[in-house]
């Protein structure tokens, strides 16, 4: 039986100054999930709730189809941060998780460390960032899990190594026995390789869709303020006023283009939703 990669039910972490949640999300198996957000959002969070290293205070967390405890073995995690023992060659790394993980793949794992250039490398110490992040994946796939979770893993790559690293993920999850949760900043990253978009504002998800239906329901209007002061307010998702003009985010494009011909809407990137819907939800606050 096919399972969902990921059933999120209420799921709610409370600290002193921050609230995650209620959080309700599901992926399904085979899919890519992005997940985008300011600093300091919550996705970082999410991601430790779902592992189970923060525990949650409220809600549900179902991973491959199983209590989160019960996944662990089928979940691979990638990192911002390499947290390998900096004296450690990568071929250790395999030794030590050889004794961890029943699933280990030795031959798999070497066959990453020569694909990645990390063979003949002589201590973690002297690795760059992006030969680091190289060797968290390879850890994190030769154990072959069958869901990935990444926690900014591509930060602080250059375009090449980042292009590199995301064919690997499209290529663990090209059949529906492999998914992924990867958070980052780089919205061009998950523009080619996400299948659904989450984004989370303060904690809160404020939506979650399948990413080229965002893309093609959301549009940018450039307009003179007498010309936005006509539309319908249940079109615009977040407006920027400047001195001579203003900018909107529109839902709905087709119906807005149909509705108001006269004005000319172009397609939008993730980085314009998330800076719209988060200026809009700020304003929000504001009045509240």
């Amino acid at each position: 039986m096919e399972h969902n990669a990921i059933e999120l039910s209420g799921l709610t972490k409370r600290y002193a100054d921050f609230t995650l949640g209620p959080v309700n999300l599901t992926l399904p198996g085979g899919a890519i999930l992005g997940l985008i957000g300011e600093n300091g959002a919550g996705k970082t969070t999410l991601i430790k709730t779902m592992l189970g290293v923060a525990r949650p205070d409220g809600g549900t967390v179902r991973l491959l189809g199983r209590e989160a405890e019960q996944a662990k073995a089928d979940i691979g995690v990638v990192l911002e941060d390499c947290f390998f023992y900096e004296g450690l060659h990568p071929r250790d790394v395999g030794r030590v998780l050889g004794g961890v993980y029943p699933t280990w793949d030795g031959a798999l794992f070497e066959s990453y460390l020569n694909q990645f250039g990390l063979a003949d490398k002589k201590s973690i110490r002297a690795l760059s960032r992006g030969m680091r992040m190289k060797l968290s994946l390879a850890a994190a796939l030769a154990h072959r899990p069958r869901l990935l979770l990444l926690d900014e893993a591509t930060a602080g790559l250059d375009p090449v190594v980042r292009d590199e690293i995301l064919d690997e993920f499209l290529a663990f999850a090209c059949d529906e026995q492999h998914s992924i949760l990867i958070s980052s900043h780089i919205t061009s990253d998950l523009e080619k390789a996400a299948d659904y978009i989450a984004y989370l504002h303060q904690g809160k998800l404020l939506l979650c869709e399948e990413k080229d239906r965002l893309l093609e329901e959301y549009g940018r209007l450039a307009c003179s303020e007498a010309e936005l002061s006509v539309v319908d307010a249940s079109f615009l998702a977040g407006v920027r006023r400047g001195k001579f003009s203003c900018e909107a985010l529109v839902k709905h494009r087709a119906r807005f283009a149909a509705a108001y011909p006269h004005l000319t809407v172009e397609r939008v990137g993730l980085d314009d939703i998330m800076v719209f819907i988060n200026r809009a939800e700020k304003e929000r606050e504001a009045e509240a």
